[in-house]
């Protein structure tokens, strides 16, 4: 039998080593230069530490990079980001200036100046504007600017167009966070991330140990103390957790639909169906279209992390082989796209509509015109009776579902290391599985759904994984939906539930995922509440989230999950 404590342990630094994977993403960029160019600084001319003057009367220091034997005024390619990591930052520079423009790398307000005038996400919109204003007026500048790149730096992007500068012409926003959406929280549920983000990248605080969130997990602390145990208070983390719903606050950090409506500069995205940050990304894209019916915006998504979807693919993801088509680098795509847009060059080979997406398990790309004509049917799927079924149930029943918080020789997630693997771990949760499919058919897009529950609390953090059970037995991850019951109905305005009564909880805000779906092959669901280290527990007490503590666990989380309960999922079938 397994000791469950140990498999937390062996959970926990799995998920740990990820966390730190994605934080020293721009050092393995850094890293990664090397390979990519062989001039060496001798060829490049570089400024470094520039101070550019703001309205604010706060400089912004950055670094500009041109090939010596540039000598008449150029386009320039902007990149904006809130890390400092030494002398390689100048990489990102080089790239720009190998393709022969002016490189700027600028740093966030506070970055590399006075830390004092850091906020995240707050400062954006207007300092990148006097940026921009600045570089079009160097003499060698000649007076285009582009901006690209990922995660930060990909929202900065959307601050920026709030208000398009004239000499801004295009932006090619990479697996963009939106703040508030699906970073430091998802579906409002919010994660470890948040914490370890701005104490490794902003304060630079001794690394936070691995055993942390174990820590935390285990003696049920408030998720606001969290920050207690890295033995000071983290001020960014904190004013965080003061805005638990999508409240004005975030809404005010990314175009209004006024905003979007007037964006009428070329716009690029790409991500990954494995991005963290994807169903930000994906979110600028609906709602660029929604307010502008013009857009001249192209959407790009494959089998990539939250790396791949800004850089280079990995051959092989999470101990799945993407397909050979999909073995490309989104950053060559950029720059592309800079080239189309910034110097009359073709357009890139790969859009060939607005919506570009590899289908997993085809070895081709497919493009539509949008997000609605990349399907001509859906799959509605009931859980019933541990089953998934396309017959809505005619007689009523529920499955049962206790969860203990006081419990913590145990843990609830979805978690899996592996896109691709032999067995799947229920970890306390309720598994329905679907019929083999007699045809081939595709997922395409996002799928959504609705809970029917019962539950003897005022709240709860629902966690629903899909999977497809192959013919051969092996579980092949698709996508994961998290989400605080409370907020289902509306992000910006928290409805608890009524204990005792059955309730409502939609959920829309999904992954998109694309894959080939075998004849022979299940749909599994493993649906389960949040317990684990990585992510706020939500003891269901009513009260605000984060000050809740194992003292108000009381007694179990008893859940009846009704019948009625469905997911639809977009498909494509010959």
């Amino acid at each position: 039998m397994r000791n469950p404590t140990t498999t937390i342990k062996k959970r926990t630094n799995k998920v740990i080593c990820i966390f730190a994977t994605f934080c020293l993403l721009l050092t393995n960029v850094v890293s990664s230069y090397a390979q990519e160019t062989k001039l060496s600084d001798s060829f490049y001319n570089i400024q470094d530490s520039i101070l550019i003057p703001t309205k604010s009367g706060i400089d912004i220091s950055a670094t500009i990079v041109r090939k010596q034997t540039h000598t008449q005024p150029l386009p320039a390619v902007l990149f904006y980001t809130t890390y400092y990591q030494g002398e390689g930052d100048s990489f990102f520079a080089k790239l720009s200036a190998d393709r022969d423009y002016v490189g700027i790398v600028a740093y966030a307000r506070g970055i590399r100046t006075d830390i004092n005038h850091y906020s995240p996400y707050e400062n954006e919109q207007t300092d990148i504007y006097d940026i921009i204003d600045w570089i079009s007026k160097q003499d060698w500048c000649n007076g285009n600017v582009g901006m690209y790149g990922g995660s930060y730096t990909g929202f900065s992007q959307w601050a920026t167009v709030k208000n398009i500068h004239p000499a801004l012409k295009t932006i090619v926003p990479q697996v963009a966070v939106m703040p508030g959406y699906d970073t430091p929280m998802e579906n409002n549920v919010q994660m470890y991330l948040g914490l370890y983000w701005s104490n490794d990248n902003i304060y630079k605080e001794e690394p936070i140990r691995r055993s942390l969130p174990f820590e935390w997990f285990t003696n049920g602390i408030a998720w606001k103390n969290l920050d207690s145990l890295a033995g000071y208070k983290n001020k960014i983390f904190q004013n965080w957790l003061q805005h638990p719903s999508y409240d004005k606050y975030w809404q005010s950090l990314v175009p209004t639909p006024e905003e979007y409506a007037k964006i009428d500069i070329p716009v690029l995205t790409t991500t990954g169906y494995y991005d963290g940050s994807q169903i930000g990304a994906i979110q600028y894209f609906k709602l660029h279209n929604k307010y502008n019916k013009n857009a001249n915006h192209y959407f790009v998504i494959g089998p990539y992390d939250h790396w791949g979807g800004q850089a280079k693919a990995a051959k092989n993801l999470m101990a799945y082989d993407i397909d050979s088509v999909a073995n490309m680098s989104m950053r060559q795509l950029a720059y592309d796209w800079l080239d189309y847009i910034l110097k009359g060059k073709p357009k890139p080979e790969l859009l060939k509509d607005k919506v570009n997406y590899q289908v997993m398990g085809t070895n081709e790309w497919r493009h539509s015109p949008s997000l609605q004509t990349m399907n001509n049917d859906t799959i509605r799927l009931y859980l019933d009776n541990k089953t998934l079924t396309i017959h809505k149930p005619k007689k009523r029943r529920f499955e049962e579902q206790s969860v203990n918080f006081k419990d913590r020789e145990s843990q609830n997630n979805y978690y899996t290391p592996e896109i691709v693997f032999d067995t799947l771990d229920q970890s306390n949760g309720s598994v329905f599985t679907s019929k083999p499919f007699e045809k081939d058919f595709s997922i395409n897009g996002s799928f959504t759904g609705e809970l029917f529950a019962t539950i003897n609390k005022k709240d709860m953090d629902v966690s629903l994984a899909l999977y497809e059970q192959m013919p051969n037995g092996k579980y092949f991850f698709l996508t994961r939906y998290v989400g605080r019951a409370s907020y289902a109905q509306n992000n910006s305005k928290r409805q608890l539930l009524q204990p005792d009564k059955e309730e409502s909880i939609p959920f829309v805000n999904t992954r998109f995922v694309s894959r080939k779906i075998s004849k022979g092959s299940r749909l599994v669901i493993l649906l389960n509440i949040n317990k684990h280290p990585f992510e706020i527990i939500n003891y269901g007490s009513g009260k605000p989230v984060s000050d809740e503590s194992i003292k108000d666990a009381d007694e179990p989380l008893q859940i009846k999950w009704h019948n009625e309960s469905y997911i639809e999922i977009p498909i494509w079938k010959n």
